[in-house]
């Protein structure tokens, strides 16, 4: 708080002319998997124990440790990185974490040599400016991110993006929030209101998983489970940039 604050008072309100920088080395980032360290069997087990949304797996396959990691389900409390001694896993400062596949979420410590096939990108009609309409579901964290990505300093709107009330007049859906059950017709109704083409972004854990709140009463399973996906903004919540990354992604789509 101090530091953002001496900036602005240095500096004024200026919107930030480096693009998608990565964060600061004293930021928290979301989590990684180092490939070129090895991974300890005895030291995993300790701290996959500790992650609140199960987004750590280790298990003792044929050929070695298999270690995997859901950024999905990730929330970045950090208890992973603090407590990894071997340095597997790490902090990614990058800001460029949104993702069109659900599966380019989860990490491994075995590298994939197949290739992910990744959406159709030829033909996009969003590639000047795209109107995006943004559904809460019950996350207040997410949504100030996506209102900071408007402000002067990240000047979301310098990329073609703007916010628009209604879903009629919108190319995209960003949602945020678990979803619960009382929330998934709404959010359906908003889906089918918008003219076609139409792509849907989940912005934070929740609205891809539903984080903590996942497997719960109240189904906030996030809105894979309602409606289609395009693209995947992870973080809990997500930087400006990050989200700002998603939407540009989504931009580069054709639509349905």
């Amino acid at each position: 708080m101090f530091k953002l604050l001496n900036y602005i008072l240095s500096n004024a309100c200026t919107t930030q002319k480096n693009l998608f920088p990565d964060l600061e080395e004293y930021a928290r980032g979301l989590p990684t998997i180092d490939n070129n360290v090895l991974c300890d069997g005895n030291e995993c087990t300790k701290y996959v124990a500790l992650c609140p949304t199960s987004a750590i797996n280790f298990d003792d396959v044929g050929n070695g440790s298999l270690l995997t990691l859901d950024r999905g389900l990730c929330i970045g409390c950090g208890l992973c990185i603090d407590n990894c001694s071997s340095g597997i896993i790490a902090n990614d400062r990058t800001t460029k974490t949104a993702v069109l596949n659900r599966t380019d979420l989860v990490l491994s410590n075995k590298i994939d040599t197949l290739s992910k096939k990744s959406k159709d990108n030829s033909r996009s009609i969003f590639s000047k400016s795209i109107a995006i309409r943004i559904v809460s579901t019950g996350c207040s964290a997410c949504d100030l991110e996506i209102s900071a990505a408007f402000n002067p300093i990240f000047d979301a709107e310098r990329f073609g993006i703007n916010l628009v009330a209604s879903p009629r007049m919108a190319d995209a859906l960003v949602v945020t929030g678990p979803v619960g059950r009382g929330m998934h017709e709404a959010l359906r109704r908003t889906y089918y209101a918008m003219p076609e083409p139409r792509l849907v972004i989940a912005a934070g854990t929740c609205a891809i998983s539903g984080g903590v709140h996942a497997n719960g009463y109240c189904e906030a399973n996030g809105v894979t489970k309602v409606l289609p996906v395009d693209v995947f903004i992870p973080g809990c919540p997500p930087h400006p940039w990050s989200i700002i990354h998603g939407i540009v992604e989504a931009m580069k789509l054709s639509g349905r």
